[in-house]
């Protein structure tokens, strides 16, 4: 992906070292990242950034992945920004819940970070 059309990508992980891989692979594969290691962090960072994608891990301390995707959600900001939790809850409940805050995916940890960029590449640009 050349820098001109480089999106930005945040992603909100309370695992230093998992963020550390999370932004190797998604620069390599063209992307701009921020990242935050609690929910209200990826939310500031949202509020100032407004990035096109986020990925939010669920269980992160003082505001979790569901809070955030509610809160972005909320804003209505348009484009609508592509959500995924990626997250080590993998009940069927649990799933149902990352839907109904608004995320567009909820993937199982140890995500594969190739399917990840393929949910991302496939996603309907509106």
């Amino acid at each position: 992906m050349s820098t001109a059309k480089a999106e930005r990508l945040l992603i909100a992980d309370d695992d230093a070292d998992l963020v550390e891989a999370y932004v190797l692979f998604f620069e390599a594969s063209g992307y701009i990242v921020q990242t935050a290691v609690d929910g209200a962090g990826a939310l500031a960072a949202y509020y100032a950034w407004h990035p096109a994608v986020v990925i939010l891990d669920i269980q992160m301390p003082r505001v979790d992945g569901h809070a955030v995707a509610k809160e972005i959600r909320r804003m209505g900001f348009t484009p609508r920004p592509f959500l995924l939790a990626v997250t080590a809850l993998s009940a069927a409940a649990e799933k149902a819940e990352s839907f109904k805050a608004g995320f567009d995916h909820h993937f199982v940890k140890p995500a594969r970070l190739p399917v990840i960029l393929a949910a991302i590449a496939s996603r309907p640009i509106i």
